[in-house]
């Protein structure tokens, strides 16, 4: 929905009652952070009862498959339960850190000042999302024929889901979807979108001025913003919508998409951080967003995910290992794309589809594009840093937003070029 006046002036607001109610800041002092692998179905039950079993333990991968690596944060008070239980079902475990707030205040990241966004918005420093929101508006004043602001969608507590559209021309040209920032805490998702946002307004590079001018662009930079908010004000780690179920917040936005919604790879337990929610498309977040995608679906030929971390370039399915129809092309576009991403700074990415490629998740946005609106290219990109740097994670150093949103940019300029020579944007 093109976004009116009236909309733009309630656009930062956001409820009083949400506003006055921010709780205190959640802290990990002295928590321990452990690595523990499942290898064998009942050892992956246990970790799958301890998972979303109290607030004291909390997960930071999903527990879906026997022998991947698990981390959890656990209070100290928990430590003892934990590692009896551990010790119990003869589950292998190392303890990675014993601070983990310690180890997150090691890494800079460097959020901006708030209020300070269209004086210099860069990409040396992360931002909270009302500045991200008026660099934004700024943007559609600045380019008026070119930025078009939309609202792809709601939240559960009334914020805006503020995407651009970017169109150098008033013929019809092909389309290209990127959302970012579905998952609260993976900061660096929702940097890269608005570095590309950017480069495809001003950058002077002929590759890239090709991607400005011959296609149109849907840029989402944040897909959950409350989540996003709260990572800010009160826990870093939070990854999950706030829509409240019970005694416990949020669902998975990104398990929550109405294709086999449910079926593998995600939990029925609120407490979880991959709560499916209680049925599809049950946050507003994701029902409000996929009718805006619905509402343009003939429009794009091209669905790009962007989340964090490893270092993984995924398409469908995260169901079943059973692979698309035209898996051949995703396998080209991946092989094309992975070696754009390594050309400037030799990053590795790895991947292929999401069930065999990282571990079977049902619900996906990227999945629902290809699998319901006839999307027949649908990637997401896991940014950096890569998967062995454990302490790193879902905290990337504000050094890095730069090197890690170009190469993500060279990759999507080579699979755009495979996409294009494939005939999918015909």
């Amino acid at each position: 929905m093109l976004l009116n006046k009236s909309l733009l002036f309630a656009l930062f607001g956001f409820l009083a009652t949400f506003g006055l109610a921010q709780a205190e800041r959640v802290r990990y002092d002295n928590y321990r952070l452990y690595k523990a692998n499942a290898q064998n179905a009942e050892q992956l039950a246990v970790l799958k009862q301890l998972e979303g079993s109290t607030d004291s333990i909390k997960f930071l991968d999903g527990v879906h498959i026997v022998g991947a690596d698990v981390q959890m944060v656990v209070a100290p008070h928990k430590v003892p339960d934990l590692l009896e239980i551990l010790g119990k079902a003869e589950i292998k475990y190392d303890m990675l850190t014993k601070d983990f707030q310690k180890s997150m205040d090691e890494i800079d990241e460097k959020v901006a000042i708030k209020g300070r966004a269209t004086e210099d918005y860069n990409w040396v420093q992360y931002y909270e999302l009302d500045d991200t929101y008026t660099w934004m508006v700024s943007l559609a004043k600045q380019y008026p024929h070119v930025v078009t602001l939309v609202e792809g969608g709601k939240t559960y507590q009334g914020r805006s889901i503020l995407g651009v559209k970017i169109s150098k021309s008033l013929s019809e040209k092909p389309g290209i979807f990127l959302e970012a920032g579905i998952h609260a805490r993976e900061w660096i998702a929702p940097a890269a979108a608005t570095f590309i946002i950017n480069q495809l307004l001003t950058s002077e590079v002929e590759s890239i001025e090709d991607l400005a001018n011959n296609y149109n662009w849907y840029v989402f930079p944040h897909a959950n913003p409350d989540g996003f908010v709260y990572t800010h004000t009160t826990d870093r780690m939070w990854r999950k919508t706030r829509t409240p179920y019970g005694s416990c917040f949020g669902a998975d936005p990104n398990r929550n998409w109405g294709f086999h919604w449910n079926e593998i790879g995600a939990s029925d337990d609120p407490c979880s951080d991959t709560y499916a929610g209680p049925s599809a498309f049950s946050e507003i977040e994701t029902a409000s967003l996929s009718n805006y995608i619905a509402s343009i679906k003939d429009k794009i030929q091209l669905y790009v995910s962007f989340h964090a971390y490893s270092q993984y370039l995924l398409y469908p399915y995260g169901h079943t290992g059973d692979l698309p129809d035209n898996v051949k092309d995703f396998q080209q576009v991946f092989n094309a794309s992975i070696a754009g991403v390594a050309q400037r700074y030799n990053t590795k990415y790895t991947g292929g589809n999401i069930y065999d490629a990282i571990y079977p998740a049902a619900g996906a946005s990227v999945d629902w594009a290809y699998g319901t609106q006839d999307v027949r290219m649908s990637f997401c990109y896991e940014l950096r840093p890569s998967s062995n740097s454990i302490l790193t994670g879902f905290k990337l150093p504000a050094e890095q937003i730069i090197p890690a949103s170009e190469e993500v940019l060279d990759s999507i300029i080579a699979m755009v070029g495979e996409v294009k020579k494939l005939g999918y944007f015909n």
